[in-house]
């Protein structure tokens, strides 16, 4: 089984290149914005409260993410493995993770950082509410879980080379390019 976490602040490109990932190697796509997305649409009690979390612009708390995502792992037994999106955000999520991939006898594979600048994100951003006419106070949110993802996110790296799973991918220039590489990466890991 292939296990993957794509790594990248929000406007990295992780969204684009899981789905061509998923084609090549068969892979399902966790997102955990999907997720919530989800749940909020079905108006669950999930939902609920995670609406009003996302609406002050926070992260989710960690069981309560944790919670729905072995849900969903549960819900494909029959996976050639995952694609972790949005997921861990912090070190108590990484570890949470890896206890219960083991306890299915398995683990993380690859955790491939989209490298993208905080300048590069914000101009990508901005590029996409033009494109989607977003208004005002929604970039004010996207904005916030930027600097949320470059102050505290971005601390469960040094968990996962610690552990030497860690491969950086330049994440700016032509979506081809950045696939190719990727893929590198991964073929390097099943390949070992």
């Amino acid at each position: 089984m292939l296990n993957l976490v794509l790594f990248g602040p929000p406007g990295a490109g992780k969204g684009t290149q899981s789905a061509k990932l998923i084609e090549k190697y068969q892979l399902v796509h966790i997102s955990t914005g999907d997720l919530f997305r989800m749940h909020i649409k079905e108006e669950t009690a999930l939902g609920k409260q995670v609406k009003q979390i996302l609406a002050d612009g926070l992260l989710v708390p960690d069981q309560v993410t944790i919670d729905m995502l072995e849900e969903e792992v549960q819900k494909n037994p029959q996976a050639k493995g995952f694609i972790f999106d949005g997921f861990p955000r912090t070190v108590a999520q990484a570890q949470a993770l890896d206890d219960f991939l083991a306890g299915k006898g398995e683990s993380i594979n690859l955790v491939v950082k989209l490298d993208v600048t905080e300048e590069e994100i914000k101009q990508r951003i901005a590029e996409r509410q033009k494109i989607s006419g977003r208004v005002d106070d929604e970039a004010e949110k996207l904005l916030k879980r930027i600097d949320e993802y470059f102050s505290k996110t971005i601390h469960v790296l040094p968990y996962y080379e610690g552990q030497g799973k860690v491969a950086v991918v330049n994440g700016i220039g032509n979506i081809e390019t950045i696939f190719q590489n990727l893929c590198q990466e991964i073929d390097a890991v099943i390949a070992s």
